[in-house]
């Protein structure tokens, strides 16, 4: 997340480039490797994204007329959703994706967006509260998801906050909106 909207060098808003466009190109350019390595890909999202409103691609891909926390939360559902489209896509021949959400780690990245909110929150709600997790805590389901067994210890192409299933923004579910992101964002980068 950034204090303020600004185009890349690329041309895309910061915010989409980063949390989403990066992943999104990463993944595609090593299709490949990933398939023939029987790969797993977790992404990291955010709960942000279920104070999302209704959702169109357009939405997800104009992040740069949104307030900075907007654009954070429209990133976040826009990798849950080609981390769904990944899994429709490529589960079949072997790869295995996820999505979680960390949970609200004690770290620098609340003074480092900017955000008050954020800032605040590091500042004003302990760790010891159970609200903060310490680093740690906060990588505990990404080890877990890279390191066990998709299909045996969790299940591929599904959402994940406190080690659990759980439930994403309603849009998260819409394979139509999955699918024309993924084919859009492809036209984009091509």
């Amino acid at each position: 997340m950034f204090t303020k909207i600004h185009e890349t060098a690329d041309g895309h808003e910061i915010t989409f480039q980063v949390n989403y466009l990066a992943p999104f190109l990463l993944t595609t350019q090593l299709m490949d490797v990933l398939v023939d390595s029987r790969a797993t890909v977790v992404n990291t999202t955010s709960n942000s994204q279920k104070l999302l409103a209704r959702v169109r691609v357009a939405d997800l891909q104009n992040t740069a007329q949104r307030r900075p926390s907007t654009a954070y939360a429209l990133t976040k559902l826009a990798i849950i959703l080609f981390t769904k489209e990944l899994h429709r896509r490529y589960h079949a021949v072997g790869l295995s994706a996820a999505t979680f959400h960390p949970g609200y780690v004690d770290s620098n990245f609340g003074e480092a967006s900017g955000s008050r909110f954020l800032a605040f929150m590091k500042h004003h709600v302990p760790v010891i509260s159970g609200f903060t997790l310490t680093s740690e805590q906060g990588a505990d389901q990404l080890v877990w998801l890279a390191s066990s067994t998709p299909g045996a210890d969790w299940t591929p192409g599904e959402y994940y906050s406190k080690g659990k299933v759980a439930k994403a923004n309603r849009a998260a579910y819409d394979p139509e909106l999955a699918r024309e992101l993924w084919d859009q964002t492809l036209a984009k980068i091509g």
